[in-house]
């Protein structure tokens, strides 16, 4: 069993804004490999299921934690610790003010880099040792950063996002196929 989790925050209010990029890839994910969903567990939405990729088959979860962004480590514990799932079996899908918008970088581990939903996943793991994809948003420039992360995504962001959603899927599928250290090779290359 793997574990892939989107952060984002819950709600209308919040549905295509740009903190909400994790969740985003979730449900592309769940939609190019015909997966029903969600359901509420683990204080979140969940889908799982088995998707072939590379020819075998892989038992997944997707978690889109509804805890807002600041709490995501309740869903993400909840989830490991019910699958009994090793941190290496876990993928964290999140935004990144760090990069141009639709931008991938996949790690095997890292800091949270002042993400406070990748601070709250190490809170509760107790660790950073786990594989985290960020997909760039653009830096906020002169606009507040938390309004910034929870705007829209303007018309010339959303046509480099479109593409970028489909890239992080196919990172995911690396992930689950090849492992971190040589879908770390294929997808960072190509940003």
């Amino acid at each position: 069993m793997k574990l892939i989790i989107g952060l984002g925050n819950p709600g209308r209010e919040y549905a295509d804004t740009r903190h909400n990029a994790g969740f985003m890839v979730l449900e592309r994910f769940a939609t190019r490999h015909g997966l029903a969903g969600p359901r509420q567990r683990f204080h979140a939405g969940t889908i799982d299921g088995s998707v072939t990729v590379g020819g075998a088959p892989h038992k997944l979860l997707l978690v889109q934690p509804l805890t807002y962004m600041n709490r995501s480590g309740q869903s993400v514990r909840e989830a490991v610790d019910f699958y009994k799932v090793a941190v290496k079996d876990v993928l964290i899908v999140v935004d990144d003010i760090a990069f141009g918008c639709g931008d991938l970088r996949l790690k095997a581990m890292g800091s949270a880099g002042g993400h406070n939903g990748l601070k709250d996943v190490e809170r509760v793991l107790g660790t950073r040792a786990y594989a985290r994809l960020r997909i760039g948003i653009d830096a906020p420039g002169r606009i507040p950063q938390v309004d910034y992360v929870l705007g829209r995504f303007t018309a010339d962001q959303r046509e480099r996002l479109d593409p970028a959603l489909d890239e992080a899927c196919q990172a995911v599928e690396a992930w689950l196929t090849l492992g971190i250290e040589k879908a770390m090779n294929k997808v960072n290359d190509r940003s």
